[in-house]
């Protein structure tokens, strides 16, 4: 809270972050019960989870030079232009002849999401130094946390009690308001003018990488988080297990709302705790979450226990890994790295939807596959281990 009083940039961004986060995922449940509905086959639903981060990865390559030659404000107000109309677009849809077009919306949506949200994470170091960048990345890593799943947990109720359409209007009206408020907003930072084309930035910042590969680990290790991907788990959860327990859209929204709590509770009690020494610790804690998650699948309501223990450890990993990359890396290619990192998390997300709905079509159990999910952390603990044993990994504070 100090930290918002003292910088009001931060507050201002926060605000308008938690609006506009919360309505790119506010849609989520909504699709999903269209989906659910339609009778849509597994392959489909992974898909559309998939969708969600593919964007983000295939425009990774450029976003980062955009960020790094058009000042933020600017950039921001146009992504949430394009949130804007995509959403207004999903009023549309209503029947399985209409998937291409949900496809190409769902793209758009979430590649102006990530594109925004790669903007303001390179923004963030440039405005903020040490322990206030590290305070703001929790917060940041909390909001957004917090806006995915407790935005898909709201619609959820929303949906059930009012319907899907409504449920894409009130989604449009976030993005309107989040508009207004970053307009009046007075963001000064330079733009690093390097002289550079898009090519020569590009390849300047493979030579950054190459000479300097500990950033490269640091973008490796966040990529892990990317497995925390539930999205297609949990809709096929509940249509496998738990749609004679209670409606879709409630079941998708608790369980969304359970791991949202242990995501907002898991910084405030590991924030202070954890540092490089003690980050594998988390790695394998989120693992034996997942483990649990897992055992009590069958459960409706262990399972809703599991998940938020699930979420305990998943913004902490979240929010350091990132501090760690931005604490490690030159200014000028903030944006370009941060980019990529964001490729790579994303890719890593896209990947685990994928998986999630080839396995279930190739007679894996849904247990069987969060524990391979699960098994990931543990190979990210060793990955990360050694990463801070054989390179100078400065600490965040």
């Amino acid at each position: 809270m100090k930290l918002l009083q003292s910088e009001a940039i931060l507050k201002r961004l926060s605000i308008i972050q938690l609006i506009a986060y919360f309505g790119a995922w506010f849609s989520n449940i909504a699709i999903y019960t269209l989906l659910l509905n339609m009778k849509v086959s597994p392959e489909v639903v992974a898909f559309v989870a998939m969708l969600h981060f593919l964007s983000g990865v295939i425009q990774a390559p450029f976003s980062g030079v955009i960020i790094d030659s058009v000042k933020p404000k600017k950039l921001m107000l146009s992504l949430i232009v394009v949130e804007i109309f995509a959403t207004i677009g999903l009023l549309s849809i209503n029947e399985v002849s209409d998937l291409n077009f949900l496809y190409v919306l769902i793209f758009f949506k979430m590649a102006a999401a990530s594109f925004y949200f790669t903007t303001e994470m390179s923004l963030l170091p440039k405005i903020l130094d040490g322990d206030k960048l590290q305070k703001a990345n929790e917060l940041h890593s909390i909001i957004w946390s917090l806006s995915y799943t407790l935005g898909m947990a709201i619609s959820g109720f929303v949906v059930y009690m009012l319907g899907v359409k409504i449920a894409f209007v009130l989604d449009a009206l976030m993005f309107v308001v989040s508009f207004f408020l970053l307009l009046k907003l007075d963001i000064k930072v330079e733009v690093i003018k390097s002289g550079e084309n898009i090519l020569e930035m590009m390849r300047g910042t493979f030579s950054y990488l190459k000479q300097y590969p500990h950033a490269l680990h640091l973008m490796l290790i966040h990529a892990f988080v990317g497995l925390t991907a539930f999205d297609a788990l949990v809709a096929l959860m509940v249509d496998q297990y738990y749609a004679s327990v209670i409606a879709t859209s409630l079941a998708l929204g608790l369980l969304h709302s359970s791991r949202a709590l242990g995501l907002v509770i898991g910084p405030i009690i590991l924030g202070k705790w954890v540092n490089n020494k003690r980050m594998a610790y988390i790695f394998i804690f989120q693992a034996l979450a997942v483990y649990v998650w897992a055992f009590f699948m069958h459960n409706f309501y262990l399972s809703l226990v599991a998940s938020f223990i699930v979420g305990l450890f998943t913004t902490t990993l979240w929010s350091y890994t990132y501090t760690l990359l931005q604490k490690n890396i030159e200014e000028k290619y903030y944006g370009r790295i941060v980019a990529y990192n964001d490729m790579l998390f994303l890719g890593t997300a896209a990947f685990t939807s994928f998986m999630i709905g080839f396995l279930s079509t190739h007679d894996f159990s849904l247990e069987y596959t969060a524990f391979i999910l699960g098994s990931g952390f543990i190979i990210g603990a060793i990955y990360f281990s050694w990463v801070v044993r054989t390179h100078n990994i400065k600490e965040i504070i």
